[in-house]
């Protein structure tokens, strides 16, 4: 069951201005009936303002009178008559008064390192516009001079699982690899030598195998056989 919005100010209203009971008061206001019945005293929250919920549109009159006149009744809040807001349409995300100043950072942060992402996808992340954008990209904004590229998860203008969205799919588009957690990285680009496979290892040479029986051994064992034949000497000039 629905409750006013300020509950013992209601019941100190309802107190000083109805004749309903304490139980009827109590069960509207979503108190216990000692807690009524405190209020009534003086004894919990003394000189509270009472609030009237006939002015604020959670209770009627003829609500008042049909459980005056019924002590087993309960009062029922009233529904809200107050249209409600209409939901906001997507579009560029709203960014804090004291984050704007910020902006023309976080645009050139990822104009520099992700070039794929397109304008609508900019100015949806950070909440600029397109004339904005392209002054940056072509450096005639106003403040160009003193525009340097910050990232906008750290400047705190959008979330860092936002930013990661709109990377992957701007890379899917464009056909380049992209790596989970490039957002945080200094320009969130893959090198080259991440993304070919090792080259494989060169094979080390065989090396013969070690002899195990005495069959293996060669039957004669000379010096040529063991060191190589030796070079031949030169003729000595005879006188």
């Amino acid at each position: 069951m629905a409750h006013p919005l300020m509950p013992k100010a209601t019941a100190v209203w309802l107190i000083d201005n109805t004749m309903l009971s304490f139980e009827q008061i109590a069960a509207f206001c979503g108190l216990h009936d000692l807690e009524v019945q405190a209020l009534a005293d003086g004894e919990v929250a003394p000189g509270m303002q009472g609030l009237d919920p006939i002015a604020r549109g959670e209770l009627t009159q003829d609500e008042i009178n049909r459980c005056q006149d019924d002590p087993t009744g309960r009062l029922e809040i009233a529904k809200a008559t107050t249209p409600l807001p209409k939901a906001r349409s997507k579009g560029a995300r709203y960014t804090p008064v004291s984050k704007r100043g910020d902006r023309p950072n976080a645009i050139a942060w990822l104009l520099k390192n992700y070039p794929e992402l397109s304008d609508p996808q900019i100015s949806k992340l950070v909440g600029t516009t397109k004339p904005t954008i392209n002054a940056i990209r072509d450096r005639s904004h106003w403040n160009t001079p003193n525009i340097k590229p910050q990232n906008p998860v750290g400047l705190g203008i959008c979330s860092g699982s936002d930013l990661e969205k709109l990377i992957a799919v701007a890379r899917a588009r464009a056909g380049k690899v992209h790596a989970p957690g490039a957002a945080t990285a200094p320009d969130g680009i893959l090198e080259k030598a991440d993304l070919e496979p090792a080259a494989p290892e060169p094979a080390l040479p065989e090396t013969p195998a070690p002899i195990t029986s005495p069959d293996q051994v060669p039957d004669t064992v000379s010096v040529e056989s063991a060191f190589g034949e030796q070079p031949a000497k030169p003729e000595s000039d005879t006188a």
